[in-house]
């Protein structure tokens, strides 16, 4: 497993999870308890973790959350 991006964002993180089972990319989310808690300050971010042989894909959906995040659209 390698580490993808890490994220104290519960709706982006819902949302990346999701695209990933869509595409059949094994990942995994870190840390969630831990982040839970200490409680709403956000010291500790939660780690998308991508099984290898899946991280190409998954940069691939990563780089389309940044796409629709800068506001732009899936053509």
């Amino acid at each position: 497993m390698e580490e993808l991006v890490r994220s104290n964002d519960p709706v982006f993180l819902s949302w990346l999870m999701a695209r990933f089972s869509g595409e059949n990319i094994d990942s995994i989310v870190l840390d969630n308890h831990t982040s839970v808690m200490e409680g709403s300050i956000s010291a500790i971010q939660r780690r998308v973790m991508v099984n290898s042989r899946d991280i190409v894909r998954a940069r691939r959906v990563l780089e389309e959350a940044e796409e629709i995040q800068n506001g732009g659209s899936l053509a």
